[in-house]
């Protein structure tokens, strides 16, 4: 399963909703409906769905789900250099 698939999967179960309704261009809050408490804890969902740290500042400024696969796939990269 690809990042994409796995982020809509996550947001899915975390907001309750039919993952064939979550798109790319989906924003979070306007589009998904979620709240500010339940952003946060998809950035720990996130983290641990992907094994990774991410600076919940800028995690918390991600508004769209595409760009939230963008910041997990950068992440993902940032987190393999470390472990060489």
């Amino acid at each position: 399963m690809d990042i994409e698939q796995r982020v809509k999967k996550v947001v899915a179960r975390q907001l309750k909703l039919d993952e064939n309704e979550i798109k790319l261009e989906s924003e979070f809050v306007r589009d998904l409906g979620a709240e500010s408490i339940q952003s946060i804890e998809l950035v720990a969902v996130f983290e641990e769905e992907f094994d990774i740290e991410m600076d919940e500042q800028a995690a918390l400024a991600v508004r769209t789900v595409g760009s939230a696969v963008e910041f997990i796939q950068k992440a993902i990269g940032e987190h393999c250099g470390k472990a060489k």
